[in-house]
């Protein structure tokens, strides 16, 4: 999510507005989280989550159904509409394109995997290195325990907090 852009849309109030723009028959509970449809997409469900991430959740045709859909006269014209809308509404509820939102989610993997890379590499320092004090064990310990724990939770450890561990070896 672009910052910002949450507060000046208006929260999921605001998402809702905006799913009304590029969906149809959308229905929204209480808390704002609106659920629609359009074209080959079946259903679409989304909010702004407690971290300030764009959660949707999307369920659409496949199998004999997709192939009917695709078969009647309209069918290609709109699955390539359903397509356009659904980008659409990304772009404008993070405020990034797809290439941005593509560029994101790998910076964020990255971050993960070198998270994990690095708890693995501690652990086998501590495996062979035979001269570790128990304070330096322990503070590898806190820190592998911190790290998963962001892990095991979704959110992406930043390289600060991975770096700490390098430096222990």
């Amino acid at each position: 999510m672009k910052r910002g852009l949450i507060k000046s849309m208006g929260g999921n109030a605001g998402l809702a507005k905006l799913a009304t723009t590029y969906f149809e028959n959308i229905n929204v509970d209480a808390d704002g989280n609106f659920t629609g449809s359009y074209g080959l997409l079946t259903t679409v469900r989304g909010c702004y989550d407690e971290k300030g991430k764009l959660a949707v959740d999307v369920v659409q045709l496949k199998g004999g159904d997709l192939a009917e859909f695709l078969d009647s006269e309209e069918g290609p014209t709109k699955a390539m509409e359903s397509r356009k809308r659904w980008s659409g509404f990304l772009d404008e509820a993070t405020g990034y394109s797809a290439k941005q939102r593509g560029d994101k989610a790998k910076e964020e993997a990255k971050k993960f995997s070198k998270a994990k890379t690095a708890i693995k590499m501690a652990h086998k320092s501590m495996e062979l290195m035979k001269n570790l004090d128990q304070n330096t064990i322990d503070q590898a310990n806190e820190l592998i325990a911190g790290l998963e724990a962001m892990i095991e939770a979704g959110n992406p450890p930043s390289e600060t907090q991975v770096k700490k561990l390098d430096k222990l070896f």
